[in-house]
């Protein structure tokens, strides 16, 4: 069984299309303002009660250095899980749910230089588009884990 499907969430983030293995996502929030936090890393926007807990919520904008979270009316909270503990990434657009036959993902090629080659799973071929997916395991440090949660 060579070519088997995996299935992907695609969400646009500094006007490009990501993907995420929707086996890490939980659920899909609408947008809702964080609470700030003082002497959060750069890229923690803040935090947010869900289901009766804190959510840590980060900005993949400011993880990945594309500077500031785009102000869009089709903001979205995609809450990763992650062992024990979830957090939400903050993303400007969910597209789809998607079947992807596992073949159409390639090795990311090193002149993958915005982002840190580490959090990228692979890249697909999508008709017209190519998709990067990102591995969300590796979004957090284990350093980054001890300051946030």
């Amino acid at each position: 069984m060579a070519n088997s499907e995996i299935k992907i969430l695609i969400f646009g983030l500094n006007g490009e299309h990501y993907a995420t293995n929707i086996k890490e996502v939980e659920r899909i929030l609408g947008y809702q303002e964080p609470t700030v936090l003082p002497d959060a890393p750069t890229f923690v926007k803040g935090v947010i009660n869900y289901e009766q807990s804190i959510l840590p919520i980060i900005s993949l904008s400011r993880k990945f250095n594309f500077g500031q979270d785009k102000e869009s009316e089709n903001r979205k909270i995609i809450v990763v899980k992650r062992k024990e503990n979830k957090f939400g990434i903050i993303v400007e657009n969910v597209y789809e749910v998607k079947d992807v036959n596992s073949d159409l993902v390639e090795e990311a090629p090193q002149i993958t230089t915005t982002i840190d080659k580490k959090y990228i799973a692979g890249l697909i071929k999508l008709e017209d588009n190519i998709v990067i997916l990102l591995d969300l395991e590796e979004i957090l440090s284990s350093e980054d884990e001890d300051n946030i949660f």
